[in-house]
């Protein structure tokens, strides 16, 4: 999660530099996109939508590339919901993080029956680090770029660190270097290059960390919650089978469907049903 948030703060801190590689272009009026599209959101490593003034740039950092649903898939379902939203140009990348040589890294398109969909890819193992070197934001990615010595591309970016001029973005670069730096690097050869006080010290490094416990806390909310309404529903079923015989599977599919709230109050109403068209009834009215 860390990685996550460290890639979400640079490209939102530094648009313009993704931008600039990516596209090859210049922008100046980049509008960040919420990250999350109507309809059931859609969970990914780390997603961002910069739009321009005709074009937006969707961005998903994988750091592995297992997914679920699987990535082809995401990808589709974001340009739809993208395009619809916005009816406008939309150029997808999705940007490996990870050196690994899983085939799930070369598909770069949704293909299923009379449906094809195409996005670019980037290993970015495989990038000519150059590019990478020459704008602050891009720093962080340009460890992990392709390399025949890796401890003198590590020394190279952290030159190219210590020469930033202003001291706050010096620091938060540092500190989303080390970060993303860590895939590849152990901890020892990091710190031979890069202070580590910056870590310390910086509030940047707070938030990422504080977004990250905050975000891990919520999926746990969110996972116990689901836990408690899968065990409240087992009980419903249980007492409804003792009580009306078997449940047809259609009813089961609607009892499915309940919150944990409703199959709560279904579990003090079930004792006064006498047959299945008690609960059909009761779940029409919840329905209405």
């Amino acid at each position: 999660m860390t990685y996550d948030n460290t890639l979400k703060y640079l490209v939102e801190q530094y648009p313009e530099d993704f931008i600039r590689y990516l596209l090859a272009s210049e922008a100046t009026d980049i509008q960040i996109l919420k990250t999350e599209l109507n309809q059931e959101p859609i969970r990914a490593d780390s997603v961002t939508f910069l739009q321009t003034a005709n074009q937006i740039l969707h961005l998903e950092f994988q750091t592995l590339p297992a997914s679920t649903p699987p990535l082809p898939l995401r990808m589709l379902d974001y340009w739809v919901r993208l395009y619809r939203q916005y009816n406008c140009d939309i150029e997808q990348v999705v940007i490996f993080l990870k050196p690994t040589t899983s085939e799930a890294v070369f598909v770069d398109q949704f293909t299923a029956r009379n449906t094809t969909h195409r996005y670019r890819i980037i290993r970015i193992w495989e990038q000519d680090p150059e590019p990478l070197l020459l704008f602050p934001g891009l720093l962080p990615l340009a460890t992990l770029a392709r390399t025949d010595s890796p401890q003198s591309l590590l020394q190279q970016v952290a030159v190219q660190v210590s020469m930033i001029e202003e001291e706050a973005t010096k620091q938060s670069i540092s500190v989303c270097t080390q970060l993303l730096a860590g895939l590849v690097f152990e901890p020892e050869l990091i710190r031979q290059f890069l202070r580590r006080e910056d870590m310390r010290e910086s509030a940047i490094y707070q938030e990422i960390l504080e977004e990250g416990l905050q975000e891990g806390r919520q999926r746990g909310i969110e996972q116990g919650i689901e836990q408690g309404r899968q065990s409240e529903l087992r009980l419903v079923i249980r007492l409804l089978t003792r009580r009306l015989g078997s449940i047809n599977s259609q009813l089961q599919s609607r009892l499915q469907e309940l919150s944990l709230a409703q199959l709560e109050d279904l579990g003090e109403v079930l004792l006064d049903f006498v047959s299945e068209a008690d609960l059909m009834n009761w779940l029409n009215t919840i329905e209405n």
